[in-house]
């Protein structure tokens, strides 16, 4: 494994046509030899539109906003991580140490809410790739997002498991006044040694956990994503992250089954057979059979959480904690404030 990285290796994207495969040749790096490190690459870009539209009817936004390709975060069991195939790249390594900023976002964003025939509707922000990787701290595109939100009073809400949402308050805190935005902050693990592996450039458990408390500390509503549930690895802290969240002030529980679409699926069992490999076995079967003996299911109403006897006890669970908690409410964002005749002079703000 890779230190700091989610992928141990680069596999092939489902479209290259040549295959490849590593063979070792029998030959030792001596003590001064060292691996080549896979260093973080950002390639600014130029889109032709910014908001994605979803006609899914098991994802409750129509509406989604994704900064940046790739995610610097490198979770190892992302659900995004097989777009890199479209661009010629793997998802593996690639997906984490080659990342791509959205430079035109803003001016895309202006346009396309400014359109006559576009109706408001909740905008969720990193419903892809997380908006507040590390290299947000230096293009900022997702700040420059939401103060165009905030400009013309258009709701949205946040998915992110990196405290540097943070830095982003004194936007956030007068939009939650107004019933316009919430945060949602992925939970997968209280453990930080499977979280170290599992997700190793992504803020720590107990920081997730203190960014839930001074968000609602500022009257900023939190739901808490536990995703992905993997069974046999953390499917057993379902009740923990429930408590630890109520008391720290959220107001909401999600929870999503582990996919593994197209290169996941061997991206993971890599991963679980050299993390831990007593128990991959039984984590591969555990998931079949949620998933009618396949590793994914793309069907709609159980792809998120899956079928058969351990599914259903799962959310069962995941009912009982969430009402025992306090954690089984929601909130709809308020769309009837949304003004586009404000966006006029939102472009002359960043140029």
């Amino acid at each position: 494994m890779i230190k700091g990285r989610g992928s141990a290796s680069n596999i092939q994207n489902r479209y290259e046509s040549v295959s490849r495969e590593v063979i070792h040749d029998g030959w030792s790096l001596s003590e001064d030899d060292e691996l080549p490190k896979f260093k973080t690459e950002v390639t600014q870009l130029e889109v032709k539109s910014i908001l994605s539209r979803n006609d899914s009817p098991d994802i409750s936004f129509r509406y989604s906003i994704n900064p940046y390709k790739g995610c610097e975060h490198g979770c190892i069991y992302c659900f995004a991580r097989p777009s890199h195939a479209f661009l010629d790249l793997s998802p593996g390594l690639d997906f984490e140490t080659k990342l791509f900023a959205k430079m035109n976002a803003v001016d895309c964003l202006i346009d396309e809410i400014s359109q006559r025939g576009y109706r408001c509707s909740p905008i969720s922000v990193g419903a892809n790739t997380d908006p507040y990787q590390p290299i947000e701290r230096q293009y900022e595109l997702t700040r420059k997002i939401i103060q165009v939100l905030a400009g013309c009073r258009h709701p949205f809400n946040i998915v992110t498991k990196n405290a540097l949402v943070e830095r982003d308050i004194d936007i956030l805190k007068p939009l939650a006044a107004r019933g316009l935005v919430k945060v949602y902050v992925s939970v997968t693990t209280l453990d930080n040694r499977l979280s170290a592996k599992m997700e190793p450039r992504a803020s720590s458990p107990k920081r997730r956990m203190a960014l839930v408390r001074r968000l609602t500390d500022q009257g900023i509503p939190v739901g808490v994503m536990f995703a992905p549930v993997i069974p046999f690895l953390n499917d057993s802290e379902l009740e923990s992250i429930c408590a630890e969240a109520s008391d720290a002030g959220a107001d909401s529980l999600g929870f999503l089954l582990i996919r593994l679409p197209h290169e996941v699926k061997p991206l993971f069992f890599e991963w679980l057979d050299a993390h831990y490999p007593l128990k991959a076995d039984h984590v591969k079967s555990r998931i079949r059979a949620m998933r009618q003996g396949r590793e994914n299911d793309t069907q709609f109403g159980r792809r998120f959480s899956g079928s058969g006897e351990y599914a259903s006890l799962l959310k069962k669970r995941a009912e009982i904690a969430a009402r025992r908690c306090g954690l089984a409410g929601k909130k709809e964002l308020d769309c009837s404030q949304f003004d586009s005749g404000l966006l006029s002079g939102q472009a002359r703000l960043f140029t």
